[in-house]
């Protein structure tokens, strides 16, 4: 069970001074956008929050992108649909999302 580094190694020394090693389970980490990497808000990491609005946005990719990243893969999606632009022009990292805004 602790073999795998989902739990840290802390050395402690005990009272009657010995060296053992205690494990204990890493802290979640904040979850960051798939695009840009930047932290992403209004999502709680904690394991005890309530309702699956308070775990994530309830709009189109809340979760995975920031809220510049989306309005930026909406601009793109409306682009190409009205001609605009290629799909080859944008991004490998945006492409994804911009499918499945068209197809939805």
């Amino acid at each position: 069970m602790y073999r795998s580094r989902s739990y840290r190694r802390l050395s402690r020394v005990t009272p009657s001074k010995k060296n053992v090693v205690h494990y204990e389970r890493r802290k979640n980490s904040l979850p960051h956008c798939a695009i840009c990497a930047a932290e992403l808000n209004g999502i709680s990491i904690a394991k005890n929050a309530k309702g699956r609005t308070s775990k994530t946005n309830s709009r189109k990719f809340g979760g995975v992108l920031c809220a510049s990243c989306n309005a930026e893969v909406i601009k793109l999606a409306s682009r190409i649909e009205n001609g605009e632009m290629k799909l080859n022009s944008i991004q490998i990292k945006q492409k994804q999302y911009v499918l499945q805004m068209i197809a939805h």
